[in-house]
């Protein structure tokens, strides 16, 4: 390892590497293809700048003049180039380097007059680097090192043609590093394309995904979801935390939610300007935001300082997307915490998706009000003001001690704790929300109303009366039966008695209707289907006129039409249209016999008009044929009426004389050429 770098990673704090940045940090590793892949928060970024740092030095210990570029750093997300160019900036620093960024969103004019000057290292984005080399703006002849960070999700995102052409526009003899979470088809074939005889390195911290990460899972009502989150960000009360959701609108509602309840929190979705995203993360690296709610793309690969927290405020549509949400925390061997929120039918989805993911959670409820009651006052009473001197005013320290007592002085404290910190949610119980089936009715008495299919009686009509006049609810009521004239219905046997007290002795309801109690269940004859063509049908619009005939078209059923004589006439002895003798001789609806240009007409028809050759005067209308201007123009007839206003004296006074005047005048005095109508 280069002295420069050792001493920038002592400088940082670092007294060991991951699995990964040793792994691609061998001696015999020196200018060779890898594809490697690591999860989520393993350190790839100071990884492959171990890696390249070789290639790009040399024998030197420090960078030369900075010139054209010798490494292109290609991320899928403005946020994870502009980290990394951070990250490879402070490791890079006391070797010279210059770092250049070339992202969507920022201004290109600024980006080429840094290119011009010089850079060491490019961090850009597919599309961006694309358009710089295709104008010109970078030179790539220098390029000695080429890495393709998060290579999988710029595949899924339709990099795949960008990235194609940035790799065939590089130099053939350059060392090309591929590192992503996974290595599906698409990567091994990018990489047997474009890399020569690749290392595959596997790092160990793979074969058990984020042992690092503490996967919970709680299952909540369907209109709980958001309370939940409150009151798991209330639990934990983690420095850093991200709530995850699947849509920009979503991100809207649950940022506006939890601004309203006290929380410092910030939003991070695709429909916000690059200076918007900026300004959203450097918040919560300032501690100015404690809570980003954020989208999949917009989240993808930002590293937040002491990102303890993740929730799910909506499961992600795949596992791959459930390991890069939560690979945001437990990162470089911290701790943290992934919280799913399950709704009821969710939860076969949030099992699949473990599953998939090769992940076991911690199933259980989410936190209620009392655990973040209680979590809160075990925080107080460990908090370290109790033991600190601190710089409180002794005298005042003495006047509360001496006025007040030591209850009224905890109550005191306890209130103003409190206040400083949002309230949490009263959750319902997490249970299967669908309806249960319905117990067994049990013993019943059975009663007779005396409406039936005749008076049409419906159950929907019945049920609310008899629970209305009854005083007891549909659950008491068993099965309804409308016969033709009467209709039958049970009741448990326990509330027999009292619904027929609420009835009266008079047992009359409304409209007239009488009950009656039967002394045992009633024999219904089996209900049967009365057949189509037995059915009674609505008459047919003008049914009493006598040209309809019974039997339809063929003999057709579905065209009968009922007539006077009940359909005497067969369909076939239908009678005809009868003989008009005065439109015989008229050609009706006979088509008009062809003839030619100038022949006699072969039917009773007014001769065409001869057609006018070209240049032949017109003999009505206001214009004639001008001799002086040529064969085919024409001219008006008359004085040409003057331009001008019609108001104005000239023409004034032709129209008092019969004369001309300007045809812009709209007067219902002038016809349409201008002269005074009679």
């Amino acid at each position: 390892m280069k002295q420069a770098l050792a001493d920038a990673l002592q400088q940082r704090g670092y007294t060991t590497l991951t699995p990964v940045q040793e792994a691609v940090s061998r001696p015999e590793l020196v200018g060779v293809d890898l594809l490697v892949s690591a999860q989520t928060g393993s350190g790839k970024t100071l990884g492959f700048g171990l890696a390249i740092a070789p290639t790009l030095l040399g024998d030197a210990e420090t960078f030369g003049r900075a010139d054209t570029p010798l490494a292109l750093i290609i991320a899928p997300t403005r946020e994870l180039a502009l980290q990394v160019k951070r990250e490879l900036g402070w490791l890079y620093e006391k070797a010279g380097a210059v770092m250049a960024s070339c992202v969507g969103g920022m201004d290109m004019r600024t980006e080429r007059r840094t290119l011009e000057r010089g850079a060491h290292v490019v961090v850009a984005t597919p599309g961006r680097l694309r358009d710089h080399i295709t104008r010109g703006s970078i030179d790539l002849s220098g390029i000695r090192a080429i890495v393709l960070d998060e290579a999988d999700e710029m595949l899924d995102l339709g990099f795949r043609e960008d990235l194609e052409f940035i790799l065939g526009e590089a130099p053939d003899e350059r060392q090309t590093l591929l590192f992503s979470a996974t290595v599906p088809r698409s990567i091994a074939e990018l990489a047997k394309s474009y890399q020569k005889n690749a290392e595959r390195i596997v790092t160990k911290s793979e074969t058990t995904q984020h042992a690092d990460i503490d996967y919970r899972a709680m299952s909540v009502s369907d209109r709980d979801g958001e309370n939940a989150v409150i009151n798991t960000l209330r639990f934990y009360e983690a420095p850093n935390a991200i709530v995850f959701c699947n849509t920009r609108e979503m991100v809207n509602r649950l940022t506006t939610r939890l601004s309203n309840r006290g929380f410092q929190v910030v939003a991070l979705s695709g429909e916000l300007s690059q200076a918007e995203r900026s300004h959203a993360l450097q918040a919560m690296r300032d501690g100015r935001a404690r809570v980003c709610v954020a989208t999949d793309v917009a989240a993808r690969g930002i590293d937040l300082p002491n990102l303890d927290l993740v929730i799910h405020a909506e499961l992600p549509n795949s596992f791959e997307t459930l390991l890069h949400r939560s690979g945001r925390t437990g990162r470089a061997g911290r701790k943290g915490v992934s919280a799913m929120v399950v709704t009821f039918k969710n939860r076969r989805k949030a099992n699949r998706i473990l599953s998939m993911a090769q992940l076991t959670a911690d199933w259980g409820d989410a936190p209620s009000a009392e655990d973040v009651l209680a979590r809160d006052e075990e925080r107080m009473l460990a908090d370290p003001i109790w033991t600190e001197t601190g710089d409180a005013d002794p005298e005042t320290v003495a006047r509360l001690a001496e006025k007040f007592t030591s209850e009224q002085l905890a109550r005191a404290y306890l209130t103003l704790y409190r206040a400083q910190h949002t309230a949490p949610e009263e959750l319902s119980a997490a249970t299967d929300e669908r309806p249960a089936k319905r117990a067994e009715f049990g013993p019943s008495v059975w009663f007779s109303l005396s409406v039936g299919r005749t008076q049409r009686a419906e159950p929907r009509r019945l049920l609310p009366m008899l629970c209305k006049a009854g005083d007891i609810t549909k659950n008491e009521i068993g099965a309804i039966r409308i016969q033709d004239d009467h209709t039958v219905f049970e009741i448990r046997e326990p509330n027999a008695e009292a619904f027929l007290a609420a009835i009266g002795p008079e047992r009359v309801l409304e409209d007239g209707i009488t009950l009656e109690r039967l002394d045992s269940a009633p024999t219904l004859a089996p209900m049967t289907r009365t057949p189509y063509e037995d059915r009674p049908r609505k008459p047919h619009r003008g049914a009493d006129k006598p040209h309809y005939a019974k039997g339809g078209k063929d003999g057709d059923k579905r065209f009968d039409r009922p007539r006077d004589d009940a359909g005497s006439r067969p369909a076939g002895d239908r009678p005809k249209a009868k003989f008009d003798p005065e439109r015989a001789d008229k050609p009706y609806k006979k088509a008009k016999p062809f003839k030619k240009d100038g022949d006699t007409p072969a039917s009773p028809y007014k001769k065409d008009k001869p057609f006018k050759k070209d240049g032949a005067a017109k003999k009505d209308g206001p214009y004639r044929k001008d001799k002086d201007a040529g064969k085919d123009s024409y001219a008006r007839k008359g004085p040409k009426p003057p331009v001008g206003k019609p108001t104005s004296k000239k023409n004034k006074a032709r129209a008092s004389t019969g004369e001309p005047v300007s045809a812009m005048d709209t007067s219902k005095r002038m016809d349409n050429r201008g002269r005074r109508k009679p």
